[in-house]
């Protein structure tokens, strides 16, 4: 299940009722225009229940051509004011369905990126695409419209009591039935709508993990598991589907009887009352296709109902990221590091619900220095790097910048001061230029072109720095991908540099060109290179050997080789292999 959090009711309405207010008068003006078509829409049953009587009386034709050319006159009118009406809401619709995925987009890129890691792309792609057109949709028809729907009722109500309150009433039994049923089903439709979203949110997640570890599970033999897990996740959501479905159809079986009810009842007592003359033959003939017409009114509320109780579990959703943990800093004033030291003291680290992987660390890195972290496959290197980097906290312990803990930087402030480089790599749709520009936005072409230059890039792409990159125009394959990402490095310029095997994805040769002329651009600036390949831990100022969690040996290549430690039983290995 999803790690992020997700709003209340109270928290929901709230943020709807902020964004009506932030474009009231449109919506004002929506709500007055489909008003007024429902007022002009009562006009018809009632001139027709006139015309009806005015013929009974004796009317001339001159008579009923005038109610006839009046009815017909409200008729176009009522059509023209509500094609005003929807096409306003629409507007309105967009415009607020554009500033809730605007305000969503802002608070994903403030989320640290351990939070962002947790909640799982399949949960932050939900919410960012499903969910948030499911409130736009809903700003944009369902709200206006249940509010109209609501108005039309009570004015049809309302002209029915007016013409006969006896016949009237008939139609409040049927009214009385549908507000038992919405209230049976809003109070349990929230919960099952909620449960349908996260279910769907993670088969995508179960699903996307399993294309993009599509090699991985090939060559380990893991298409049984992955289809398990796939068709758990697909079982859990069919469930969750079903439930609401289950409630939908209960729901509507109750609203028919509503529906049906007012009419059977209204059409014997009219005959009875005509008869004995307790109202007019027009009368009658009025309040029943009073009652025929706010058939229309109330089955939209019921679909309304519906479409809203699934959008307001998106916009739960949707909202939610606003009560998503930030560091305490963006809370409440940030800290400015002294200067760019980092320091590792008594650090222990847990990931949730597992022992410790890292135990009592300690490491004092000199500004500018080259430090290689080096070690076997699960001693705690790519820990490490993530505690460096900012990306999660410690257990125990502290890692700090100029005195301030890492963790409680902000993420812009964090991106300026560390910046950490993995072998997972996104290139993004626009042209190379793009790519580069979103680590300096303010670089110009020959400052894009040196950092380039300095990841060992061919400059072989047809357009250039205007080729555009992507799946339906130019592909980057694993290595060049991985040499955009350097160059990005490169542009950004952080006093401080994690590598986590950044350059596995080249060849040796490549490899140690690239870090040699990364280390060549970034003079002056810390890097911390985690690799597998020793040569990196050769060209460095200082080695650190993990094992187990702890650190082992710690010093230059050349005296550790002496010392003939930890280090040195690495390097020899590594050379005969």
């Amino acid at each position: 299940m999803s790690t992020l959090p997700i709003a209340t009711t109270r928290q929901v309405r709230r943020a709807a009722t902020a964004l009506v207010r932030a474009d009231g008068r449109a919506f004002a003006a929506v709500l007055a225009l489909n008003a007024a078509a429902a007022l002009l829409g009562l006009a018809g049953p009632w001139l027709l229940g006139r015309i009806i009587d005015r013929v009974v009386g004796g009317a001339t034709a001159a008579d009923v051509d005038r109610l006839g050319l009046l009815l017909l006159g409200c008729a176009l009118l009522q059509l023209l004011t509500g094609r005003q009406a929807r096409y306003l809401a629409h507007r309105f619709g967009e415009r607020s369905a554009a500033k809730v995925r605007e305000q969503l987009l802002d608070r994903v890129m403030a989320l640290p990126a351990a939070t962002a890691e947790r909640a799982g792309t399949g949960d932050l792609t939900a919410r960012g695409t499903a969910d948030s057109t499911a409130v736009g949709e809903t700003l944009r028809d369902a709200a206006p419209e249940l509010l109209v729907a609501g108005a039309q009722v009570l004015f049809i109500l309302g002209a029915i009591l007016t013409v006969s309150p006896l016949l009237g009433s008939c139609g409040l039994l049927g009214v009385f039935g549908i507000a038992l049923g919405s209230r049976w089903y809003l109070r349990r439709s929230r919960p099952a709508y909620l449960a349908d979203r996260a279910a769907t949110a993670e088969l995508a997640e179960v699903l996307a993990a399993t294309a993009h570890g599509a090699r991985t599970v090939d060559a380990l033999g893991l298409r049984e598991q992955r289809l398990a897990a796939g068709a758990g996740a697909i079982g859990t959501a069919h469930r969750a589907r079903m439930r609401t479905l289950d409630l939908r159809l209960r729901y509507f079986a109750g609203i028919n009887l509503s529906y049906t009810l007012p009419s059977v009842l209204v059409l014997p007592l009219g005959a009875v009352l005509v008869a004995h003359h307790a109202v007019t033959l027009g009368a009658a003939v009025s309040t029943a296709l009073y009652l025929q017409r706010v058939i229309d009114p109330l089955d939209n509320i019921v679909v309304l109902l519906e479409s809203l109780q699934s959008s307001t579990a998106a916009y739960a959703r949707v909202e939610g990221l606003a009560a998503a943990p930030v560091p305490a800093q963006a809370r409440a004033g940030e800290r400015e590091p002294a200067d760019d030291r980092i320091r590792v003291t008594g650090v222990h680290h847990a990931y949730p619900g597992g022992p410790d992987v890292l135990h009592g660390l300690d490491l004092d890195l000199t500004p500018g220095e080259r430090l290689a972290v080096v070690g076997p496959s699960g001693s705690g290197k790519t820990t490490l790097g993530r505690l460096l980097a900012g990306l999660d906290r410690p257990r125990a312990g502290t890692v700090t910048v100029g005195g301030v803990p890492l963790a409680d930087l902000s993420p812009e402030r964090l991106r300026r001061q560390v910046v950490l480089v993995t072998q997972e790599h996104h290139v993004f749709l626009g042209t190379l230029r793009d790519n580069l520009r979103i680590a300096a936005p303010a670089a110009d072409d020959a400052a894009l072109t040196a950092a380039l230059d300095a990841v060992g890039w061919q400059h072989d792409l047809p357009d250039g720095l205007d080729t555009e990159l992507g799946p339906a125009a130019t592909r980057l394959d694993g290595a060049r991908a991985q040499q955009l990402a350097l160059a990005r490095v490169i542009l950004a310029d952080p006093h401080t540099l994690v590598l986590d095997e950044a350059t596995a994805l080249l060849d040796p040769a490549t490899a140690r060109h690239t870090e040699r002329a990364l280390a060549a651009a970034l003079t002056g600036r810390t890097v911390i290179a985690i690799a597998h390949r020793l040569h990196t831990a050769h060209d460095a100022d200082r080695v650190a050997v993990l094992a187990h969690g702890r650190l082992t040996d710690l010093g230059p290549h050349e005296a550790l080789l002496a010392a003939e430690g930890p280090y040195a039983a690495l390097w020899h290995t590594w050379r005969t292999t």
